[in-house]
Protein backbone atom coordinates (compact mmCIF):
# COMPACT_ATOMS: atom_id res chain seq x y z
CA UNK A 1 0.00 0.00 0.00
CA UNK A 2 1.64 3.19 -1.01
CA UNK A 3 -0.07 6.56 -1.09
CA UNK A 4 1.33 9.03 -3.30
CA UNK A 5 0.92 13.34 -2.62
CA UNK A 6 1.48 15.70 -5.38
CA UNK A 7 2.41 19.36 -5.45
CA UNK A 8 3.97 22.07 -6.88
CA UNK A 9 1.73 22.68 -10.27
CA UNK A 10 0.64 25.89 -11.17
CA UNK A 11 0.74 28.49 -14.18
CA UNK A 12 4.12 29.67 -15.51
CA UNK A 13 5.39 31.49 -18.97
CA UNK A 14 7.09 29.56 -21.40
CA UNK A 15 10.95 29.72 -20.50
CA UNK A 16 10.01 29.31 -16.94
CA UNK A 17 10.43 26.61 -14.16
CA UNK A 18 8.66 24.47 -11.78
CA UNK A 19 9.58 22.09 -9.36
CA UNK A 20 6.96 18.92 -8.51
CA UNK A 21 7.11 16.86 -5.52
CA UNK A 22 5.36 13.64 -4.79
CA UNK A 23 5.40 12.24 -1.03
CA UNK A 24 5.35 8.98 -0.47
CA UNK A 25 3.55 7.31 2.51
CA UNK A 26 5.72 4.05 2.15
CA UNK A 27 8.40 3.14 4.64
CA UNK A 28 9.82 1.19 1.99
CA UNK A 29 9.83 4.23 -0.50
CA UNK A 30 13.22 3.72 -1.03
CA UNK A 31 12.86 0.00 -2.82
CA UNK A 32 10.45 1.80 -5.36
CA UNK A 33 11.44 3.08 -8.79
CA UNK A 34 9.48 6.03 -9.41
CA UNK A 35 8.21 8.11 -12.74
CA UNK A 36 6.50 10.92 -13.64
CA UNK A 37 3.95 10.49 -16.07
CA UNK A 38 1.75 13.65 -17.76
CA UNK A 39 -1.72 13.78 -19.38
CA UNK A 40 -3.00 16.85 -21.64
CA UNK A 41 -6.79 16.91 -22.65
CA UNK A 42 -7.23 14.66 -25.41
CA UNK A 43 -3.81 12.78 -25.19
CA UNK A 44 -3.00 9.44 -23.87
CA UNK A 45 -0.93 9.66 -20.69
CA UNK A 46 2.42 9.50 -21.66
CA UNK A 47 6.02 8.70 -19.71
CA UNK A 48 8.46 11.96 -18.43
CA UNK A 49 10.99 10.65 -16.29
CA UNK A 50 11.76 7.79 -14.23
CA UNK A 51 14.16 6.60 -11.77
CA UNK A 52 15.58 3.97 -10.42
CA UNK A 53 14.68 2.59 -6.45
CA UNK A 54 18.66 2.26 -6.16
CA UNK A 55 18.94 5.98 -7.58
CA UNK A 56 21.78 4.53 -10.33
CA UNK A 57 19.59 5.37 -13.04
CA UNK A 58 17.12 7.90 -14.75
CA UNK A 59 15.15 7.93 -17.98
CA UNK A 60 14.11 10.72 -19.58
CA UNK A 61 11.52 10.90 -22.67
CA UNK A 62 12.96 12.97 -25.75
CA UNK A 63 10.50 15.73 -25.51
CA UNK A 64 11.93 16.95 -22.08
CA UNK A 65 15.63 15.43 -22.34
CA UNK A 66 17.90 18.50 -21.47
CA UNK A 67 14.84 20.50 -19.76
CA UNK A 68 13.69 17.98 -16.68
CA UNK A 69 15.47 16.89 -14.29
CA UNK A 70 13.81 14.27 -11.68
CA UNK A 71 15.67 13.70 -8.50
CA UNK A 72 14.44 11.71 -4.93
CA UNK A 73 15.36 12.15 -1.42
CA UNK A 74 14.80 9.44 0.50
CA UNK A 75 15.09 10.60 3.95
CA UNK A 76 11.91 13.06 3.70
CA UNK A 77 10.38 10.08 1.20
CA UNK A 78 10.12 12.83 -1.25
CA UNK A 79 10.10 12.71 -5.76
CA UNK A 80 11.19 15.95 -7.76
CA UNK A 81 10.77 16.64 -11.26
CA UNK A 82 12.90 19.84 -11.93
CA UNK A 83 11.38 21.42 -15.07
CA UNK A 84 13.02 24.39 -17.08
CA UNK A 85 12.81 26.20 -20.29
CA UNK A 86 8.90 24.86 -20.10
CA UNK A 87 6.72 24.49 -23.25
CA UNK A 88 2.97 24.87 -23.92
CA UNK A 89 3.65 21.88 -25.02
CA UNK A 90 3.94 20.54 -21.61
CA UNK A 91 0.93 21.98 -20.25
CA UNK A 92 -0.79 18.75 -18.62
CA UNK A 93 -1.70 17.22 -15.20
CA UNK A 94 1.49 15.40 -13.91
CA UNK A 95 1.42 12.16 -12.29
CA UNK A 96 4.21 10.82 -10.04
CA UNK A 97 3.94 6.85 -9.98
CA UNK A 98 5.43 3.97 -7.59
CA UNK A 99 6.58 0.95 -9.72
CA UNK A 100 7.72 -2.18 -7.70
CA UNK A 101 10.38 -3.13 -5.22
CA UNK A 102 13.56 -3.18 -6.72
CA UNK A 103 12.59 -3.04 -10.22
CA UNK A 104 15.43 -4.32 -12.18
CA UNK A 105 14.67 -1.14 -15.03
CA UNK A 106 13.15 2.48 -15.59
CA UNK A 107 9.58 1.45 -17.02
CA UNK A 108 8.49 3.75 -19.66
CA UNK A 109 4.85 2.57 -20.14
CA UNK A 110 1.75 3.64 -17.23
CA UNK A 111 0.89 -0.24 -16.94
CA UNK A 112 4.05 -0.94 -15.24
CA UNK A 113 3.16 1.24 -12.44
CA UNK A 114 0.07 0.48 -9.82
CA UNK A 115 0.58 3.13 -7.63
CA UNK A 116 -0.79 6.73 -8.85
CA UNK A 117 -0.90 10.28 -6.72
CA UNK A 118 -4.07 12.54 -7.87
CA UNK A 119 -2.17 14.65 -10.12
CA UNK A 120 -1.46 18.59 -10.27
CA UNK A 121 -1.67 20.73 -13.29
CA UNK A 122 1.12 22.42 -15.00
CA UNK A 123 -0.16 25.01 -17.90
CA UNK A 124 2.79 26.73 -19.19
CA UNK A 125 1.68 30.14 -21.63
CA UNK A 126 2.60 30.98 -24.46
Amino acid sequence: QVQLVESGGGLVQAGGSLRLSCTASARTFNTYTMAWFRQAPGKEREFVAGILWSGSSTSYSDSVKGRFTISRDNARNTLYLQMNSLKPEDTAVYYCAADRPYSRVVYTTSGNYNYWGQGTQVTVSS
